[in-house]
């Protein structure tokens, strides 16, 4: 589904948000042909910012899509708010409980209904002392393997100088240079028809994640660290450090 149709309240979101991040950010979109005017596909992210759905969000609705992000469920009982989130087609998800396959099935019937879901497979902002990506869970892979849907990759950078997780720091300051590039689906065809097992679905999710990392690198420049072990363990690990 694209964003067209989309309604009172979602265009109330967009009239509500998209002029403050209008204000907020100087943009630099790329990619955005990779991301299918039509029908399900899953937008797997970096997470390095607070302020990541704003302008991933931006992009998304730039590119021509209506932007679906995962919430926790407890958000979605506040009274007003939760409604509010319902009616722009946010999805509730259940985590670190047993209703949690609930949320795999609201995410399957998302997407059987042309969704387009964004997820940060790392599942918070990134610990990694540059915010380079960390290593994703699987919930991003298992979605794929079930629905067929194509995967596609952005990179971010700059929504931590809106708000650095770090210091817990908002900068409120206008036109603050932000880059989000998509790249083309993640070719996962190797796994097609494949039983979800822990290792299929963490081969996926590495594949994943280190094509989102070689795309930040792309925006930043330099060399990452291994997607599959953190900076902090690599400099532990080092001869000279254990001296």
């Amino acid at each position: 589904m694209g964003r067209r149709r989309l309604g009172f309240w979602r265009r109330f979101a967009v009239v509500l948000v998209k002029p403050v991040v209008t204000v907020w950010t100087r943009r630099t979109w790329r990619g955005m042909e990779y991301l299918p005017q039509d029908g399900p596909v899953i937008i797997v992210a970096n997470h390095i910012s607070h302020a990541d759905p704003l302008v991933s969000a931006h992009f998304v609705y730039d590119a021509g899509r209506w932007p679906q992000f995962l919430g926790k469920a407890s958000v979605f009982k506040v009274p007003v708010i939760g409604w509010i989130l319902h009616r722009c087609r946010q999805i509730p998800v259940e985590r670190g409980s047993v209703d949690a396959v609930k949320s795999l099935d609201a995410l399957v019937k998302a997407l059987s209904e042309g969704a387009a879901v964004i997820i940060y497979p790392e599942g918070t902002t990134s610990r990694e002392p540059d915010l380079w990506p960390m290593k994703g869970k699987t919930g991003a892979a298992r979605l794929a393997l079930t629905t067929g849907a194509p995967v596609v990759p952005v990179a971010m950078w700059g929504p931590e100088q809106m708000f650095d997780p770090r210091r817990a720091r908002l900068n409120p300051r206008p036109r603050i240079p932000v880059t989000v590039v998509a790249g083309p689906p993640v070719d996962l065809s190797h796994w097609a028809g494949s039983a979800p097992s822990r290792q299929v679905l963490e081969e996926m999710t590495d594949v994943i994640m280190l094509r989102v990392r070689d795309l930040l690198a792309e925006i930043r420049g330099g060399t990452p660290p291994p997607l599959w072990q953190r900076t902090s363990r690599a400099n532990a690990d080092r001869p000279e450090a254990a001296s």
